[in-house]
Order: structure tokens, then C-alpha cells, then sequence
């Protein structure tokens, strides 16, 4: 008998999900020292980071995707550059709140509706973008700020994302 075959999204999806865990680890141990770490002195801390990776998720999956939700308006201003600094266990329950919220998303919609577009402007330019495109674009952000993240921790001697 053979066994059932996952499909390439059920992958990347458990990868994306995995990648989500293997970050909050990297991050939950941080002090309120090492989330304050910077590469240099023009560039986001740490912190800042993942709190623009928790931002950009709420933004893209709850407002862009005209998806709202109370919780993940309160995300989206998380990425200001005046908003507050968050400690680690903030950080990490930003990080699996707004999984969990695309994550369900992901688990109930169908090709069908993942083709839907949705109106969104950029630089003064109009687009129609379809869920299909934000997922790819999160998934992206994510992994290239995760990276970012990861080398910072090894610069200072902390370990990184463990991949």
C-alpha cells in the first residue's frame, strides 16, 4: 500500500511553519539586551526586525487582504519606527499569533480562492494582487528578514536560526 503524497504547497506550508518555530526559538531566549543588539548604529535593531516581520504579516494577510481582524491591527502598528520595544516573550507571541492567523488561512483557502485579487498601491501605483502573491511575498520577507536576524545573532555570538 502506498502512502499518501503531500502535496508541494502542504511542503512549503509545514516548511513555513517550521521556519516560524525554528525564529521564535532563536528569539525566546534573547535578553532585553541582546533584542537591543544593532549591526551598526544606522541600522534596525534587532527587535525592530521581528517586529516588522510580525507587522508585515498582519498587514498583508489581515488589511491587503481585506481579511480584519482586532488582534492583527494591533500587529500592524508593531512596525512604526516610534513604536514600542517588545521583550522577547512579546516578540515570540507576535511571531506565533500571526502564524497561527495565516496559517489558518492557508489551511481553508482553495486555488480558487487564492487566484482573488485584491486592490493595493504602491508608490502611486495601482495594482490588483492575488493571495497567491501576498503568500509568496510574506514567505519571502520572512525568510530574507530571518536571515538578517540569524547573522546578526552569530556577529554578536548567539546562536542563530537553527536550518
Amino acid at each position: 500500500m502506498q502512502g499518501q503524497t503531500q502535496s508541494t504547497l502542504e511542503v512549503i506550508y509545514e516548511n513555513w511553519r517550521s521556519y516560524n518555530k525554528k525564529l521564535c526559538n532563536s528569539i525566546a531566549p534573547l535578553t532585553n539586551q541582546q533584542i537591543s543588539l544593532q549591526p551598526a548604529a544606522h541600522m534596525w535593531p534587532l527587535g525592530q526586525l521581528v517586529q516588522h516581520i510580525i507587522s508585515v504579516r498582519a498587514g498583508w494577510f489581515s488589511g491587503t487582504l481585506q481579511d480584519a481582524d482586532e488582534a492583527m491591527n494591533a500587529y500592524m502598528l508593531w512596525g512604526q519606527r516610534d513604536s514600542s520595544r517588545r521583550s522577547a516573550v512579546e516578540l515570540v507571541q507576535g511571531l506565533d499569533e500571526t502564524w497561527a492567523f495565516i496559517e489558518a488561512r492557508l489551511q481553508r483557502w482553495t486555488p480558487a480562492d487564492c487566484a482573488r485579487t485584491f486592490p493595493d498601491e504602491w508608490d502611486g501605483q495601482k495594482y490588483e494582487l492575488s493571495r497567491s502573491w501576498v503568500i509568496y511575498h510574506v514567505m519571502e520577507h520572512d525568510l530574507h528578514h530571518g536571515g538578517e536576524i540569524s547573522l546578526l545573532l552569530g556577529m554578536n555570538g548567539l546562536q542563530g536560526i537553527e536550518l
